[in-house]
């Protein structure tokens, strides 16, 4: 058995995080190359073999980034860069999981509602209300999911919150959505899908922060209930 693996392991997540300390101490700033894996290596003093990992580990996470021919790079450290993963999370999920997280975004649609209903500018209303009207217009399951997902994500970004948009936009990913949305819309919900988006278009446009707030959790919370019931059956 190979008893130094677990050392290993160690190593390369210590290696991780003088990383990111350095990065948020301001010792590596967001676009800035990195020293050579060697140079790195020795400043911390850890093998080679240890700091490739910790880089490969960072790069996947979107701290890092690898240039061909040029080095390795802090990137900018966008929150939708950062937080892909709540997307892995939300595309794998089955089950009781799906439920957890879809009782996260009505938290969190329901707070970015509010806030957009105090700071969405008039463009973004218009933008808000095209999809509306484009959701409305149609039967076609694949383009109502189409205009939904753009509703909602125009709502978040008008949230003034780049980082809860991020997280929105993991946990609304367009497989996690069209898998719930599909059994969802056979029970027959267009129509109330339909009233629920009506009732948080009026609310941004009233700049009501709390009945924005009431109207997106209620419309998420009707899913994540129906979710409930047909997996306690």
């Amino acid at each position: 058995m190979d008893e130094t693996a677990p050392q290993k392991g160690t190593v390369t997540q210590r290696a991780i995080e003088r990383i990111k300390a350095m990065i948020a101490e301001g010792r590596l700033e967001p676009g800035q190359r990195l020293p050579t894996e060697r140079d790195l290596a020795a400043q911390l003093g850890i093998s080679r073999s240890s700091m490739r990992e910790a880089i490969r580990a960072l790069t996947v996470l979107g701290v890092l980034e690898a240039r061909h021919g040029s080095g390795i790079y802090v990137t900018q450290l966008e929150a939708g860069d950062l937080l892909e993963t709540f997307g892995v999370v939300a595309d794998l999920s089955r089950g009781s999981r799906l439920v957890e997280l879809l009782e996260v975004r009505r938290i969190l649609e329901s707070t970015a509602t509010a806030l957009a209903a105090a700071r969405i500018t008039p463009d973004r209303l218009a933008e808000v209300e095209k999809h509306l009207t484009a959701m409305n217009a149609t039967d076609d399951p694949e383009e109502i999911l189409a205009h939904d997902l753009a509703f909602h994500r125009e709502i978040a970004v008008a949230a003034g919150n780049e980082t809860m948009a991020a997280i929105l936009e993991g946990l609304s990913s367009r497989t996690f959505r069209a898998r719930v949305w599909r059994g969802y819309q056979e029970q027959g919900a267009f129509a109330r899908t339909r009233r629920e988006h009506a009732a948080i278009h009026r609310a941004l446009v009233a700049r009501d922060p709390e009945a924005a707030r009431a109207a997106a959790a209620a419309h998420v919370g009707e899913v994540e209930e129906w979710l409930r019931d047909r997996l306690a059956r």
